[in-house]
């Protein structure tokens, strides 16, 4: 008798375990609790040993795009790095790539956009490369995410040769190539997708022949600035910076002008002998010293930013911060433990190489780390 009592409690707490489990799981992902027939569906799986298998039924709910994924990638569309900003064609797109499972290293690089499908439900404008009124009237009229965004070419759409996923976006050309020199789209890239600010990749032993000829040589009358300051980063990001030298945000619209660098590049003249950017060129310095531990593809030199999407997105860094932002989303804390940062570098490896970037597998294979025992 006793021992039929322990057995059938002991199946009690495994089934409250399970579901317990399963509603973390669902909640997590989705933004939402499961419907009683999804949480038994994914208890279930769970119960019998296929807990990514129930993660993957938590990511097909809508309001995973909806909510979470809107959620997670505006802060990366803006300098504030806030969510409080509309729906935009960097944040569509993400979405709509990671609902179709394509290879999510393409962010950098491939020719997608993603815009309102043609069935759209409800009335909304049509797509403008001026103004972001068809994601704003899709966010404020609560259209499904996963179920009316469909890809398009992007470089036919907008007509820009050079396209480079969501770096060529209307709301990244708003955000970072619209003031200043485009040094701006080059920190933000590293910030969003290699999940380092130039501080952490602040080199003073790198050579300084890209530095471009707004940088001063003597600030403050003292030279010892520079070459103990400035260079650490100027050097790395002007040397990459030739990638933008056909970009500009003018008149509401992300502009490119193949074959001509904007005047802004190389407009402020505070050192004669500084480079000169004449075309989109551009060369990884950081690729040698401590930042080769960065983990760069082979190719280290390259034109435009379709090359410099892809030279950033094939990196070992890529996959790591990619991996940890997915952690910190699902898991809901920084990596703290040695048994978590060594998962990080695990979820990378598969993410990198097995999984053939799939998002999708990444949100499913490190959600179920922080379901609960």
């Amino acid at each position: 008798m006793v021992l039929i009592s322990c057995f059938a409690l002991f199946s009690i707490e495994v089934l409250a375990s399970a579901k317990t489990q399963a509603y973390r799981l669902h909640n997590r992902i989705a933004g939402v609790p499961p419907t009683p027939a999804v949480l038994s569906q994914m208890e279930t799986l769970i119960k019998n040993g296929s807990s990514k298998q129930a993660a993957l039924v938590a990511l097909d709910n809508k309001n995973f795009y909806n909510l979470t994924l809107k959620n997670w990638v505006k802060p990366w569309t803006n300098v504030d790095a806030s969510p409080r900003v509309p729906l935009n064609d960097y944040v569509a797109t993400v979405i709509g790539m990671v609902r179709d499972d394509i290879p999510f290293d393409q962010v950098l690089y491939g020719d997608h956009l993603y815009i309102a499908a043609a069935n759209t439900p409800v009335t909304i404008p049509t797509y403008s490369k001026k103004d972001n009124n068809q994601y704003a009237e899709m966010e404020n009229k609560f259209v499904s995410l996963k179920d009316y965004l469909t890809r398009v070419s992007q470089s036919e759409t907008t007509g820009i040769k050079d396209t480079a996923g969501v770096i060529t976006t209307r709301a990244s050309a708003s955000a970072f190539f619209s003031a200043g020199t485009n040094r701006r789209m080059t920190r933000f890239t590293f910030m969003n997708y290699l999940c380092r600010d130039f501080e952490a990749v602040h080199d003073i032993n790198v050579p300084d022949y890209h530095v471009r000829r707004d940088v001063e040589r003597n600030p403050g009358g003292d030279s010892r600035t520079y070459r103990n300051q400035c260079v650490g980063c100027h050097a790395g990001q002007d040397g990459l910076g030739g990638a933008w030298a056909y970009f500009d945000f003018v008149d509401n619209e992300i502009k490119y002008t193949e074959g001509k660098v904007v005047d802004k590049i190389n407009k402020n003249n505070n050192y004669a002998e500084g480079f000169i950017t004449k075309d989109d060129e551009w060369v990884n310095i950081w690729a040698d010293g401590q930042n080769s531990n960065l983990g760069w593809p082979n190719k280290q030199t390259g034109k435009g930013a379709r090359e410099l999407g892809m030279l950033v997105s094939r990196s070992r860094a890529f996959a790591e911060c990619m991996s940890t932002k997915v952690f910190e989303l699902v898991c809901v804390h920084k990596p703290k433990s040695d048994s978590e940062k060594k998962e990080i570098k695990r979820l990378a490896d598969t993410f990198q190489a097995n999984d053939k970037f799939s998002m999708k597998n990444l949100f499913a294979e490190t959600s179920i780390l922080c379901m609960g025992e």
